[in-house]
C-alpha cells in the first residue's frame, strides 16, 4: 500500500511540474525531405519528392519566438502537357512561433522564388510547422508550405504548389 502511495505521489508532482522551456535562440543549419505538389493550369500538374537545405536564425523571446530563414528545395516536377518543368524553390522566410516548453509550433511568411524550365517567378510563401529539439543541437520539425505562382509555365496559368518538409536542423 505505501508503494502504491509512493507512486502516486510520484506521479502528481511529476505531472504538477511545469515543463522547462527550450531557449530557442541562436542560428541554426539542416537539411528536409519531403512531398511536392503543384496544380497548374489545363489540369497539368505533378507531385514528386523533395530535397533541400535551409539556414536560419532564431531569437527567443520567453514564449514567442521570432526568426528567419533561408531554404532551397530541389524539386522535380513534371507539369505535363508541354508547360515545363519546376525545378527547384527557393525561400526567404520569416517565422514566428510560441514556445510550449519541449516543442515549438510557429507560422511561416515571406517570399519564394520558383525556377522552371519555362520562366521564373516570385509569390508569397506562407505555412505552418512544429520543431522537436532531440537534445541541445539537433533539432527535427515538420513544415507544411504554400505558394502560388504566375507565368512559369508555358501557358502563363497560375501554378499552386505546396511543399510538406520533414527537417533535421543543427544548432551551433
Amino acid at each position: 500500500m505505501k508503494a502504491l502511495k509512493a507512486l502516486s505521489l510520484i506521479a502528481f508532482v511529476s505531472l504538477a511540474t511545469p515543463l522547462m522551456a527550450e531557449d530557442w535562440s541562436g542560428a541554426y543549419a539542416g537539411f528536409s525531405f519531403g512531398y511536392a505538389d503543384a496544380d497548374g493550369p489545363k489540369g497539368s500538374g505533378d507531385d514528386d519528392l523533395s530535397f533541400g537545405l535551409h539556414a536560419g536564425f532564431d531569437r527567443d523571446f520567453g514564449n514567442f519566438v521570432l526568426g528567419g530563414e533561408l531554404e532551397y528545395n530541389r524539386l522535380s516536377l513534371d507539369l505535363g502537357e508541354g508547360e515545363g518543368s519546376l525545378d527547384s524553390i527557393s525561400s526567404l522566410k520569416l517565422r514566428g512561433g510560441y514556445d510550449f516548453g519541449a516543442a515549438l509550433g510557429y507560422v511561416v511568411v515571406g517570399a519564394a522564388r520558383a525556377d522552371s524550365t519555362v520562366d521564373n517567378d516570385t509569390a508569397a510563401v506562407y505555412g505552418i510547422g512544429v520543431a522537436y529539439p532531440v537534445n541541445d543541437r539537433l533539432i527535427i520539425s515538420g513544415e507544411a508550405l504554400r505558394q502560388e505562382f504566375d507565368d512559369v509555365t508555358r501557358s502563363n496559368g497560375t501554378l499552386d504548389t505546396s511543399i510538406f518538409n520533414l527537417r533535421t536542423s543543427f544548432r551551433f
